[in-house]
């Protein structure tokens, strides 16, 4: 049976931001914080690297439930246990991808056009990322900003589950919320922070509408 998942607080991690904390540690703190999910993004790693280190990121958040996803490579999902994928719109088709996980992994979605959100209506993702809801500094191969009134648009076209990622942080994670996402998805409002726990309460709170 496929888990239900609290996706209000999504970590996605950037190994270069992460700098000294690194990976996994950065990981670790971010759940103390309040982070719910945790995608493992790694663009640049050898094969055996990113299972080695997909591996200890599982190790951290098994045991504490909260489900880890793989930015793209389903390779790495399976060979390290993980509960899922995170797909973009050039990456495995979702039907091949749902062939090799079974039907209880996790699988997102990202959508950067009306036309990927209406194509999602017939595929069994768990939720879409909307990418970027704002303009980001932390990933160069982005799509145009759907803006908060983007994101208000795709809430009223779709029943999934909707993400928002891309330039989010305390400042605004609230209005993404407000506008019609199930949660938020940030990168460098944890990775690299001074004290990414401390970072994490904050936006818990912000979630949380405290």
């Amino acid at each position: 049976m496929r888990q239900r998942v609290d996706y209000s607080l999504y970590l996605v991690t950037d190994r270069a931001l992460c700098g000294g904390h690194g990976v996994v540690q950065t990981v670790r703190e971010a759940v103390a914080g309040g982070v719910t999910v945790v995608q493992l993004r790694e663009k640049s790693l050898d094969t055996r690297t990113f299972v080695e280190t997909a591996r200890a990121v599982r190790a951290e958040l098994a045991p504490l439930g909260v489900p880890l996803l793989i930015n793209d490579r389903v390779d790495v999902a399976l060979a390290c246990g993980a509960d899922g994928v995170h797909l973009g719109q050039t990456d495995m088709p979702y039907e091949t991808a749902r062939a090799l996980l079974g039907r209880d992994a996790i699988i997102g979605l990202s959508v950067e056009t009306m036309a990927h959100v209406h194509e999602a209506k017939r595929l069994d993702v768990d939720y879409l990322g909307i990418s970027p809801v704002f303009a980001t500094s932390t990933k160069a191969d982005t799509a145009p900003p759907w803006g908060l009134e983007g994101v208000r648009r795709i809430r009223l076209a779709t029943h999934h589950l909707l993400v928002g990622i891309g330039g989010i942080g305390a400042g605004n994670a609230a209005d993404v919320l407000l506008a019609g996402a199930d949660g938020v998805a940030v990168v460098s409002a944890l990775c690299g922070q001074p004290d990414v726990r401390l970072a994490a309460a904050a936006l818990r709170r912000t979630v949380d509408g405290k």
